[in-house]
């Protein structure tokens, strides 16, 4: 079996997070995906918006989504820049969550024969200062 890296030791900063996104980086205290979902269109969004990417309304409403989904990209970083750098390699993976929108993260505890598009995954929340933790994933086993 051919080893990646998890990149779990790598210290990361506590988000600098903007007013609209704040309910985000709040969910993720407890371990909790919040995305925005508009009501009007009956659709999340991710990343978090000041206004809805549908309707340009304000209207947004914050729901709590699973986290789980399948991978929908991926490439392996065989060179990084400082934080990452000597970690090489590492998988950075674009997952469709179940509730349809796409989220960029890293994923650990995976093997190169086992990363395939298609691979069920579910969340990691990986601790940062200050209490918040980033969304990082995992294959679902």
């Amino acid at each position: 079996m051919t080893t990646i890296n998890d990149t779990l030791d790598i210290p990361r900063e506590a988000p600098k997070f903007r007013s609209f996104s704040k309910p985000f980086w709040d969910g993720t205290r407890e371990k909790k995906l919040l995305l925005q979902f508009d009501p009007a269109v009956g659709k999340f969004q991710f990343y978090p918006r000041a206004t809805s990417i549908y309707t340009g309304r304000r209207n947004l409403e914050w729901r709590e989504a699973s986290g789980c989904g399948a991978v929908h990209s991926f490439t392996i970083a065989r060179r990084g820049r400082p934080p990452f750098q000597g970690k090489e390699p590492f998988f950075i993976a674009v997952v469709t969550l179940d509730e349809g929108v796409n989220v960029m993260g890293n994923m650990v505890d995976c093997s190169m024969e086992d990363m395939k598009i298609g691979l069920r995954v579910k969340p990691y929340w990986h601790a940062l200062p200050d209490g918040y933790h980033i969304l990082i994933f995992t294959p679902e086993r």
